[in-house]
């Protein structure tokens, strides 16, 4: 008997390493959905899926087919237009109660929910913030919780392309945590990085005392096999940062000071084990910038300027993170290389007199590593991080043309941008826009003529030498487009349906009554053929960064407090 007790612990064990290289590996290469557009390179891809394909979706024998797998109603109070965050995604988790797969999403009224999204239903929910102060809000600082749940990811980039991954049609595997941990997910741990520093200019510190160093919450010191705890963070709308067991939503430890209250956030991601967030409107008195903290030594390092797009900081391979900047303020204008520790500034990018819109996407191109940001005007520019400055600190790559027309206000859906590699090698840059400016730039309209809005699609090609960009493809036209999503080649696009208007005196329940319907769109990413759409599925408007997928599945969250899965069935 003991012999055989022996022989399964060893075989548990050799499980248990199988399993956590397997599940790095995965979150490493772009399979589930980490962060704010995915992953710290912001590209919106998830790189493999073994049921989501344009084959798949265009196989008429496939029955039953790409379909609503589930809808849910979140207990969650709309601040302003803000609702849910899309989910961070788990592909495996195992514990007492069986196989876990999971999304947590983040909700204005300061509350966590976690969705077993193989089933549909309620696994955990957490509520940050019990004795928050009333505060109406307005459209430009709303209040309450700004920006979405993440998970520990790496800022090293994920190979370009590889083959299906497991999705759901795999089995999960997981181990069981430690005694008082619950259940935990496992992963291949790497040694615990230097802490960052905490110098910058301007510093800010928190108000917590430093403690002594302790192991890293995401990657634990010693490189063990199945080493945790594992972990899920959020930022509340008090500032405060939380840490918490993704197996049951318990605090890994007192939530730590990050912010003063009443900031209005974006793109909180944790690299290496420090925390990054991205504040904008000057709400709650707190400056606008990069901010930074370390999850070792609770110090917090703040980069002050407007910085532009929704999805934060992004991060090459060797952790740099850019961010680019609208009008006013530090560094106007520009797209600006901050150091991972210190957040100074290492190198920019001056596009002139037009302020940048979007949050940068980071992409590995023929050995280098290329960045794309836009402009108010529309324009791509194509820049490499091993050159930011250039001579003039004003040269890019390339530089697509502008495409707003005179008398068009907004005509660039502000945001954050989408990029991938097709199965040929072929890079490819997509952008959500606004207003009828696409036809006249030579992109190939796949349904008719683009009113309200689209996605744009440009292909990377070679100019002369060089890198450039060659309009491809746009979409149907679409109402408040947001930034796609691509799985396995399929590019999702939805037509958000809120209402834009330039009066700055509608409220928003007034932009809420005469906003429509959201519509998701499957599409071929090379053609930008449908393959698919929700059809009246959807019930209500969404907006912001709302999109998310992984595992089999893509989510959409609405501003009437549901989320929707869309996938193929699969049997239980």
């Amino acid at each position: 008997m003991r012999r055989f007790a022996g022989a399964f612990i060893i075989s548990f064990a050799c499980l248990v390493a199988l399993v956590a290289w397997t599940g790095e590996a995965r979150a490493q290469r772009g399979v589930e959905w980490m962060t704010g557009n995915g992953d710290a390179q912001r590209s919106a891809w998830v790189r493999a899926d073994a049921k989501i394909s344009k084959e798949s979706l265009q196989d008429p024998k496939r029955k039953p087919g790409f379909q609503l797998l589930w809808k849910l109603k979140l207990n969650n109070k709309p601040r302003q237009l803000n609702s849910l965050t899309p989910p961070a995604t788990l592909e495996r988790l195992i514990g007492y109660r069986g196989f876990r797969m999971l999304g947590f999403v983040g909700g204005s009224s300061d509350a966590i929910f976690t969705i077993d999204t193989d089933l549909g239903r309620m696994e955990w929910e957490k509520r940050l913030v019990s004795t928050a102060p009333s505060q109406v809000g307005t459209l430009a600082c709303p209040g309450g919780m700004t920006t979405g749940v993440a998970r520990p990811t790496v800022a090293a980039l994920p190979p370009s392309s590889f083959g299906m991954g497991g999705g759901r049609s795999a089995p999960a595997r997981g181990a069981v945590g430690e005694p008082a941990q619950g259940a935990v997910t496992l992963a291949l741990a790497r040694p615990n990085p230097p802490a960052a520093s905490s110098a910058a200019s301007p510093p800010t510190t928190s108000s917590t005392p430093p403690r002594p160093p302790r192991p890293n919450p995401a990657n634990p010191p010693g490189g063990q096999f199945g080493a945790g705890p594992f972990l899920v963070y959020a930022l509340s709308s008090d500032g405060m940062f939380h840490s918490m067991h993704l197996s049951n939503g318990a605090d890994y430890e007192t939530p730590v000071k990050f912010l003063p209250p009443g900031a209005n956030a974006n793109g909180l991601i944790v690299v290496n084990n420090v925390a990054y967030v991205v504040t904008e409107g000057n709400c709650g008195g707190v400056a606008n910038g990069v901010w930074a903290l370390d999850l070792v030594s609770k110090q917090v390092t703040t980069w002050k300027a407007n910085v532009a797009g929704m999805a934060g900081p992004a991060f090459d391979g060797d952790g740099t993170l850019y961010v680019a900047t609208g009008s006013k303020g530090e560094s106007p204008n520009s797209l600006v290389a901050l150091d991972p520790k210190t957040l100074s500034v290492k190198g920019w990018y001056e596009a002139g007199a037009h302020e940048f819109y979007s949050t940068p996407v980071i992409f590995e191109y023929k050995g280098k590593t290329l960045i794309a940001a836009t402009t108010k005007d529309g324009r791509v520019h194509l820049l490499d991080s091993a050159n930011l400055r250039g001579s003039d600190h004003q040269t890019a790559l390339f530089t697509t043309p502008a495409s707003s027309k005179p008398g068009e206000t907004g005509t660039t859906a502000p945001g954050a941008l989408a990029s991938w590699q097709d199965a040929s090698g072929a890079r490819w840059i997509l952008a959500p826009v606004v207003g009828s400016q696409v036809a006249g730039l030579g992109f190939a309209a796949t349904d008719g003529p683009e009113t309200n809005g689209a996605v744009v699609a440009w292909k990377l090609v070679e100019q002369n030498g060089a890198p450039a960009l060659q309009p491809a493809w746009a979409s149907r036209d679409l109402v408040s487009p947001l930034p796609p999503t691509i799985i396995n080649g399929v590019v999702f696009v939805t037509s958000g349906g809120a209402f834009r208007t330039n009066d700055s005196k509608m409220t928003a329940a007034e932009l809420a009554r005469r906003s429509s319907s959201a519509v998701l769109y499957a599409l071929d990413g090379e053609t930008g053929k449908e393959l698919w759409n929700s059809g009246t599925t959807i019930s209500s408007f969404a907006r912001g960064a709302a999109l998310s997928g992984g595992v089999g599945q893509i989510y959409l969250t609405t501003h009437d407090g549901m989320i929707y899965a869309f996938g193929f069935p699969m049997e239980h």
